[in-house]
């Protein structure tokens, strides 16, 4: 008899805290935040004076695309998008809808970035400058955004270089 009541006075105290603490119980409650993977990099014309893997007097490309593509472990690709580079030749990619089904589906191991195209005629050839054909890999830099529902893992690849086709001649001597 002893015992159930005392069972019935923690139940009550329970529902009674329960009521005058209502935020304790709705964060056991709280989903867990989905984690979001993103890809930043940005995307150049290369300088005429400067070529190769060079970088040096390169501008911005606004509006520069690259693939996103991702592959399971088994080598099929599970997530493929193209993204536009901003005003500034800055590629923000949140890659929604990517999904891991398997430890090895990490994005620093199965995802890569191209050139996909430039919106300059007088520079769209693209360069395997940072792999920008061949496919950059992800990098980390440690770079993460969470707040109460979000989280987000953000890598980055590049920078990426298209080139002019036609320099003009110098004649340096």
């Amino acid at each position: 008899m002893a015992s159930s009541q005392l069972i019935v006075v923690v139940s009550s105290l329970l529902l009674i805290s329960m009521a005058f603490f209502p935020s304790t119980r709705a964060a056991a409650y709280q989903p867990k935040p989905s984690v979001h993977v993103i890809v930043e990099g940005m995307v150049y014309c290369q300088s005429c004076d400067h070529h190769g893997w060079s970088l040096t007097g390169a501008t911005p490309i606004p509006s520069a695309k690259v693939s996103v593509t991702c592959k399971s472990n088994i080598g099929q690709a599970g997530f493929h998008k193209v993204f536009q580079a901003n005003a500034d030749g800055y590629v923000y990619a949140e890659l929604e809808g990517y999904k891991t089904n398997h430890a090895l589906d990490y994005p620093l191991q199965s995802c890569k970035v191209k050139l996909v195209s430039s919106p300059l005629q007088k520079c769209s050839l693209a360069t395997n400058v940072n792999f920008g054909l061949d496919g950059a890999p992800l990098r980390s830099e440690g770079k993460s955004y969470t707040s109460q529902n979000y989280k987000a893992v953000i890598y980055a690849a590049g920078p990426f270089a298209f080139r002019p086709a036609h320099c003009p001649y110098t004649n340096h001597h």
